[in-house]
C-alpha cells in the first residue's frame, strides 16, 4: 500500500487553500513599499521615502494562553488582532512606524475555516496598524498538540529616523507619566485568569456576571488595543519615553524606559480599574501586588512626557475618544528605593 503525507497527518491540499486565502487577505494590507509579499520564499519591501538615516526595528511575540479561550468558544476572529497588537505596540515604544508583518500558525490538524478566521483578524490588525502582511507560515504538527489546538507567533519590522528614536535618554526627574486606557486584559496573564475563573471559581465561559456588562467570553476575547495611529499622531518630540504594558504590568514594564538613577511614583487611584480585573482579584483571591505585576490593570500604554506638555497631550488623546490620565511622575531614585512605587 502506498503511503502519503496525508496518512501521516499533514494535508497539503488544505495548506494550499489556506495559502490562497492568506494571499487574498494580504492584498488588503499592501503598502506601496511592498515589492513581493505572500507567496514567495521571502518578502521584499523598500524603506519608505522621506527617511534620511533610517533604522530598522524588529520584534516578535505571540498571543499566549488567550488562545485557549478562543478555542473553548470556537471564536477565532479576534486573536489575530491580538497577535499584531502585541508586536506593533512593542516597536512603537521606540517611535517606529510598522512596515511589514509576518505570522506563524501551527496546529495539530489544519482546519481551513479556523485558519481563515485567524487570518482575517491578522489582516484587520495590520490595517489598524498601517503595516503590510507580507508573509507567514502555516504548519500541521500531527500528534504534537491536542485536537483543535493551534498556536500563533508574529513578527514585525518597522522603521524610525535615527535622530528620532525614543529610548528614554531624555527622561528627567519631574517628567509626568500619562496612562492610556487598555481595552481590557489584552493578551497577558491568561494562565492566571483561566486558573481563577475556570478551575477555582468554575465559571461557565458564557456566564453573565453582575460586574460585567457583557458575557464573560466577550470580555476575555476583547482584542488588544493597537496604539500606533493614536501615538504617532501626537507630538513625538515632547515624548521622552514610552512603555507597552504587557506581562509584568506597570511594575516591570515602566522601568524598562528609565535611566538607572530614576524611578517613578504612581498614584494608585488616578485611573479607573476595569471590572474584569477586580473580578479576577476577588475570585482568586489574588493579592494587589500580584495583580499589579501580572496585568495592565486598565493602562495599556504609558507615555513619559515633559510636565508642561502633559495636559495638551492628554487632550489630544481624548480627541480620539480614548481615555488617558496623569498617573504619576518621575523622581530621583535613592538607594534601596523600588523602581516603581505606588502611593494613594
Amino acid at each position: 500500500m502506498v503511503v502519503s503525507y496525508r496518512d501521516a497527518g499533514v494535508d497539503i491540499d488544505k495548506g494550499q487553500i489556506v495559502a490562497r486565502v492568506a494571499a487574498r487577505l494580504a492584498r488588503r494590507t499592501k503598502r506601496p513599499e511592498v515589492v513581493a509579499g505572500v507567496g514567495g520564499f521571502g518578502a521584499v519591501f523598500r524603506l519608505p521615502r522621506g527617511y534620511r538615516r533610517p533604522l530598522l526595528v524588529a520584534a516578535t511575540d505571540g498571543v499566549g494562553t488567550k488562545l485557549a479561550i478562543a478555542q473553548m468558544v470556537g471564536r477565532h476572529d479576534t486573536v489575530g488582532v491580538d497577535l499584531v497588537a502585541m508586536n506593533v505596540n512593542d516597536i512603537l515604544t521606540l517611535g517606529a512606524e510598522p512596515l511589514a508583518f509576518l505570522d506563524y500558525f501551527t496546529t495539530e490538524h489544519l482546519d481551513p475555516t479556523v485558519a481563515e478566521e485567524v487570518l482575517r483578524g491578522i489582516t484587520r490588525g495590520c490595517r489598524m496598524a498601517g503595516c503590510a502582511l507580507v508573509g507567514g507560515e502555516t504548519a500541521e504538527h500531527p500528534n504534537s498538540m491536542r485536537a483543535g489546538e493551534y498556536d500563533l507567533a508574529g513578527f514585525v519590522v518597522g522603521v524610525v529616523e535615527e535622530n528620532q528614536v525614543i529610548d528614554g535618554r531624555k527622561v528627567r526627574a519631574g517628567d509626568v507619566l500619562l496612562g492610556i486606557e487598555s481595552s481590557g486584559l489584552h493578551s497577558n496573564g491568561f494562565s492566571l485568569v483561566r486558573h481563577v475563573l475556570f478551575e477555582r471559581a468554575r465559571l461557565d465561559i458564557e456566564a453573565r456576571l453582575p460586574e460585567l456588562q457583557r458575557p464573560l467570553a466577550d470580555e476575555l476575547l476583547e482584542p488588544t488595543r493597537i496604539y500606533v495611529r493614536l501615538v504617532r499622531s501626537l507630538p513625538l518630540p515632547a515624548i521622552h519615553a514610552m512603555a507597552h504594558i504587557t506581562g509584568g504590568g506597570l511594575v516591570e514594564n515602566v522601568p524598562r524606559t528609565l535611566p538607572p538613577k530614576l524611578a517613578v511614583r504612581m498614584v494608585r487611584r488616578s485611573w479607573p480599574v476595569p471590572p474584569i480585573f477586580r473580578l479576577v482579584q476577588r475570585l482568586g483571591p489574588v493579592a494587589e501586588e500580584e495583580m499589579m505585576r501580572t496585568f495592565n490593570m486598565g493602562i495599556g500604554f504609558v507615555l513619559v512626557v515633559h510636565a508642561a506638555a502633559a495636559d495638551s497631550i492628554v487632550a489630544a488623546i481624548r480627541r480620539h475618544r480614548i481615555r488617558a490620565w496623569v498617573i504619576g511622575e518621575v523622581v530621583r531614585r535613592r538607594p534601596g528605593w523600588p523602581r516603581v512605587a505606588f502611593v494613594d
